[in-house]
């Protein structure tokens, strides 16, 4: 087996390309009360009982460095439609990432962008060392999701991706997949 020295970044960023992530905005407020937010990819569920989710900037993050200072954040999951949001986020050399972006301010303060499928308001409850990023996990506070049956923005093999829809659902399995999340020691 080769060493992870042996290993470029390009190479890695290739092979793990092959796994599908999905897109959201980190946002935030800065101690004046401007908005701040970033795309990222790097987010998933950590657990169930406390509450907790878990995200990825880059230690380089302008943005994420304003967000750590506020100690809150809300992960906004971005819809199929909002290529162009997760542009706008996801390009450091966009100075006002939310002008021309449709946002509004949650119960609890935080940047919510318009038209996300789900919003996930937390405090940050720790940062660890990852290498080149930092790994941020969260303690969720407050939680929606728009009814409806729109498509999530998904990332694969570095392009945009969509859920093939003329494949139909397969709910034979649904009964053993809701027993397996539910009772599982390795799925959240």
């Amino acid at each position: 087996m080769p060493s992870s020295l042996e290993l470029s970044p390009r190479r890695f960023r290739d092979v793990l390309g092959h796994f599908a992530t999905g897109v959201v905005v980190i946002t935030a407020c800065t101690p004046s009360g401007a908005p701040v937010g970033f795309a990222c990819q790097s987010f998933t569920a950590l657990s169930l009982t406390p509450p907790l989710v878990l995200f990825c900037p880059v230690k380089g993050s302008r943005s994420w460095a304003a967000i750590e200072a506020s100690s809150a954040f809300c992960v906004n999951v971005l819809a199929a439609a909002q290529q162009s949001v997760c542009a706008r986020f996801g390009n450091r050399d966009v100075a006002d990432k939310f002008a021309g972006t449709p946002w509004h301010r949650s119960a609890g303060g935080l940047p919510v962008l318009d038209g996300a499928l789900a919003t996930i308001e937390c405090s940050v409850r720790s940062v660890a060392d990852g290498g080149d990023h930092w790994i941020v996990v969260g303690r969720v506070a407050a939680l929606s999701a728009r009814p409806g049956s729109e498509q999530p923005l998904l990332f694969y093999r570095g392009d945009y991706a969509a859920i093939d829809q003329s494949v139909p659902p397969s709910a034979p399995w649904r009964a053993d997949l809701e027993h397996f999340l539910t009772t599982s020691d390795s799925w959240l």
